[in-house]
């Protein structure tokens, strides 16, 4: 009967444990969706903030600021061009202030007008907001100064559903909870069983080892399935995010991430004696995939050197298998999905193998 099985009773027994602990259901369910919801409205579709450049007082100011004036005037009255042209504020300032300002990261320019004379600005072209604020204001002094635009061009504005910040973050955070339930939810649970020496109580019981882990595993996977849910729910409800894949084919990825995360968490676990011994190696495992798996930002950025590496991490085949799902609509035949289920199963395989291998009970 399987209701008589270790299996089915260890299962429940991680069920109930888990609807006692509120904290926990909080951090499994609430907390991704309020960082979802968050960084959704910090992030939705809206005007760009105004550029706001420090300046250099001096004789010279007069006619920078006739020029803004007059650069501001103009997307003032146009209804297209306000809605994604930045207006610029500029803030006259000492020298040695506006100066110290830039070096302390508190205006993204500086700009030394002379009358009569070149403009100089002072920026980090390091920093793609101040690079982004010198193009922006040196076309508006050239503008004023009499330069013409020679080719005449369009531009055509996309911001429809699917193109947006939010549709490429959602899929970002629900791989990102798929890991962190996955290590943390298995790994942890496993250290704290083997320091309250519970483990050792399951030795002298005739279950065997493989229910046991299998237990934890199918309760993990049922806590994952509501919280999928609740990460489109947001996207889909709160922002039109659009899912133009099969759901079902979203649904298998998020389980084969979770499978994946969870041998991690179980290899990491298998042997760790304490806490601080686990806090340590989770951090370690997951640190890498929270910078180079892009979950927040394309990993397209980092070096072609390091790209190997990032395409073999977990996190990466599964936000990369949930973007292509949700916002481009690939199906089960698609290269790129088997190739990410592969990356997947191969990772679940292993890392299971070798924690079965290694397991000890105290």
């Amino acid at each position: 009967m399987l209701q008589q099985s270790p299996f089915f009773q260890l299962y429940l027994a991680r069920l109930r444990e888990f609807v006692r602990q509120p904290a926990r259901i909080f951090w499994v369910y609430g907390f991704p969706t309020v960082l979802a919801v968050a960084l959704g409205f910090a992030f939705q579709n809206r005007p760009p903030a105004p550029v706001v450049v420090d300046v250099v007082s001096g004789p010279g100011v007069e006619s920078l600021r006739a020029a803004v004036d007059a650069h501001n005037a103009r997307l003032a009255s146009s209804a297209e061009a306000a809605g994604w042209r930045p207006t610029i504020v500029l803030e006259v300032r000492p020298e040695a202030e506006a100066v110290k300002r830039l070096l302390t990261g508190k205006t993204p320019l500086v700009i030394d007008p002379d009358e009569g004379a070149k403009v100089s600005f002072r920026f980090d072209p390091t920093r793609p907001e101040s690079a982004a604020a010198r193009e922006t204001v040196d076309h508006v002094i050239q503008r004023a100064a009499g330069r013409g635009d020679p080719v005449a061009t369009a531009d055509v504005l996309i911001t429809e559903p699917g193109s947006r910040y939010i549709d490429f973050l959602i899929p970002g955070l629900i791989g990102l909870n798929a890991m962190g339930g996955g290590l943390w939810g298995v790994g942890f649970l496993l250290v704290n069983l083997r320091i309250g020496k519970l483990l050792k109580c399951y030795i002298a019981t005739p279950m065997p080892r493989s229910e046991f882990l299998g237990a934890i595993l199918a309760a993990r996977l049922t806590f994952l399935l509501p919280d999928l849910a609740v990460q489109l729910g947001v996207g889909v409800f709160l922002f039109h995010m659009p899912i133009r894949g099969s759901l079902w084919l979203v649904v298998l990825l998020d389980v084969a991430g979770a499978l994946s995360f969870a041998g991690l968490g179980l290899l990491i676990a298998c042997r760790a004696a304490t806490t601080e011994t686990v806090s340590g190696l989770m951090n370690l495992v997951m640190m890498p995939m929270w910078l180079l798996s892009g979950v927040f930002f394309s990993y397209e950025r980092f070096p072609a050197a390091v790209q190997p590496l990032i395409q073999a991490l977990p996190l990466t085949q599964l936000v990369e298998g949930l973007r292509l799902v949700i916002l481009e609509g690939a199906g089960i035949g698609r290269p790129e999905i088997l190739r990410v289920l592969a990356i997947l199963a191969a990772w679940t395989v292993g890392t299971f193998w070798l924690a079965l291998r290694w397991f000890k009970w105290s």
